[in-house]
């Protein structure tokens, strides 16, 4: 006990001592990653090189100074361009909130200048960093992991033959592993809460639109429990979920519970898929572990941790919506519709609504149908037609994610005898 003790006090001296290192140290110090090679004693390139040296030092504010007079004063220089990207790589080396929006600032400017460059990836991947670095947990707000996620696939999608791509590519799968792990926590919430309807919601969208999260075998798992608490009717819907465990996650440790369970359910256990078998097996041979400093660091640091993200794969090229619960009626032709529209009717156009054609129902009018039996006004006494009843289709009710309490009957106290009218009696 007391050397296990000392280990954990010399870990967290440890990290003590290397957070000193790095935030005496920060980016100063740092070679600048698009020098100027060109030797040359142009104006223009004096004033570049000596802020380039006030960047690597640590002086930002004299660096962009510099640079916005080289910038206004040489207008035809072949420096404008790297100069302009400069002014943002010492907003970012700088760090903190405030200069983080400035950079991105500046680097939005440089893309929409200079599109054709090949700097330009470069800016979009570093917009991309800004989001991540800013990055907190999954169970924390989400503002970040969706910026970010939206800026690695914009330079995706704009500069595809890039040679940021495959790191963009890689941080978007990091990115979308924490974004996956925080629905799966609200959905983890609810199926132990027992609101069954919103976890298979929650779970179904993380399943559906995040393949490749390291933990879709265990949301598939509880998707599948959550269907199957829903009623007969969600039976097709839990079954369709401990497929997808043993098609798509073949080495999942939930592959055997999930056959056993399509066996009781007498449904057909499918194949794994050997797509799905070669993926999972690459990620288990290039699987990242953590050390010994990172795992006591770990609970006082408020980056999420990406170890678990897949290393291949194609990654999420559309946001996550919301999407309706299973257990919501939705109207005749629209299944699966999952956006709500609203559409106006303007008068005189022909068309006929329920409030035109209907009774007002607060004027206590007698209902449509045969008319009872009693003596007539002027006649003798007229008798309805009876018509055979026909028993309504039972229709089972949707499952609600909220059961009304049990009600409390109080039970009557018997009156209370006073002594006198029992010694009467």
């Amino acid at each position: 006990m007391i050397l296990s003790r000392n280990r954990l006090a010399s870990g967290f001296a440890i990290a003590a001592l290397c957070v000193l290192a790095f935030g005496s140290a920060g980016c100063r110090g740092k070679k600048y990653e698009n020098p100027i090679n060109k030797d040359t004693q142009q104006p223009d390139k004096v004033l570049f090189d000596k802020a380039i040296k006030d960047i690597e030092k640590g002086r930002y504010e004299v660096a962009r100074l510099t640079l916005n007079t080289l910038m206004n004063t040489y207008d035809t220089s072949e420096f404008l361009a790297k100069s302009k990207l400069a002014i943002a790589d010492s907003w970012m080396r700088e760090g903190g909130s405030h200069a983080m929006s400035q950079a991105e600032a500046e680097y939005k400017d440089f893309i929409l200048f200079y599109p054709t460059l090949e700097e330009s990836a470069e800016a979009q991947m570093k917009i991309c960093d800004i989001h991540v670095k800013q990055m907190e947990k999954a169970d924390r707000d989400p503002t970040h992991m969706i910026r970010a996620e939206d800026e690695c696939r914009l330079l995706l999608t704009q500069f595809p033959n890039s040679r940021f791509s495959p790191q963009a590519a890689q941080r978007l799968r990091e990115i979308q592993e924490v974004i996956a792990e925080g629905e799966f926590r609200v959905g983890d919430f609810y199926h132990h809460k027992g609101s069954y309807p919103a976890a298979a919601n929650r779970l179904q969208a993380v399943t559906d639109h995040y393949p490749l999260y390291s933990g879709s075998d265990q949301a598939l798992w509880q998707q599948g429990d959550s269907y199957a608490r829903m009623g007969p009717r969600f039976k097709p819907k839990s079954i369709a979920s401990y497929q997808k465990i043993v098609r798509e996650y073949p080495l999942s440790p939930l592959v055997e519970d999930a056959k056993t369970i399509l066996k009781e359910m007498e449904a057909e256990i499918p194949e794994a898929d050997p797509v799905a078998y070669a993926r999972m097996k690459y990620e288990q041979e290039n699987a990242v572990k953590k050390g010994m400093l990172a795992k006591a660091w770990e609970p006082f640091s408020k980056s999420p941790d990406v170890t678990l993200a897949a290393k291949s794969g194609q990654p999420t090229m559309t946001g996550l919506r919301p999407t309706l619960p299973a257990s919501i009626p939705l109207p005749p032709g629209a299944a699966g519709a999952s956006d709500v529209t609203i559409s106006t009717q303007t008068p005189g156009a022909g068309a006929s609504t329920a409030l035109d054609t209907q009774p007002d129902a607060r004027l206590n009018q007698p209902p449509a149908g045969p008319a009872p039996a009693g003596p007539a006004p002027n006649g003798p006494v007229q008798t309805g037609v009876e018509k055979p009843a026909t028993a309504a289709p039972t229709v089972e009710p949707l499952p609600a994610n909220r059961q009304a309490p049990p009600t409390k009957t109080k039970k009557k106290k018997a009156p209370k005898t006073s002594k006198v009218s029992a010694e009467k009696k």
